[in-house]
């Protein structure tokens, strides 16, 4: 009856309990954490209450059971987790890979870099731009052929 617990107990110890209650017999049986932060599903806890002659017949198939059970949630476990960090792996060199940031041409010796808030005033013109002045002073013209100034 206990030979199919040995595959459990290659990883962890088992606590087992027999107590007497009310002429049955219940059997626990507790497996210990391996490990601190270990996932609580692994020490699940099985009882059994019968016969002492029921627990005889079918304690063996029980115990093969919830062995097997128990070492297929422990690799689903592994095996999740391995897929996760693999998964969150990827991520940060992804992340890595989008945040390194261009490199920057440094401007070559024949060239004065130009500040971007600098405007240049002959190539911009202006809504208010000045009107070329004339060095002659204006004059006017009168009917009768005379010029008069201003």
């Amino acid at each position: 009856m206990f030979v199919e617990l040995v595959p459990l107990l290659k990883d962890r110890t088992l606590l087992i309990t027999v107590a007497s209650i009310d002429g049955m017999l219940k059997i626990n049986l507790i497996p210990t954490k391996t490990k601190e932060g270990e996932q609580e599903a692994l020490t699940t806890p099985l009882s059994f209450t019968g016969s002492a002659e029921d627990l005889d017949a079918e304690l063996g198939s029980h115990f093969t059971s919830y062995v097997h059970s128990h070492l297929e949630l422990r690799n689903t476990l592994e095996e999740a987790k391995a897929e996760m960090d693999a998964a969150a792996k990827a991520a940060r060199q992804r992340a890595k890979a989008t945040q390194t940031p261009p490199k920057s041409v440094p401007p070559s010796k024949h060239e004065e870099p130009v500040p971007p808030n600098r405007v240049d005033n002959e190539a911009t013109p202006s809504l208010f731009a000045a009107q070329p002045q004339s060095t002659e002073p204006a004059s006017t013209t009168i009917e009768g052929g005379g010029k008069t100034t201003p």
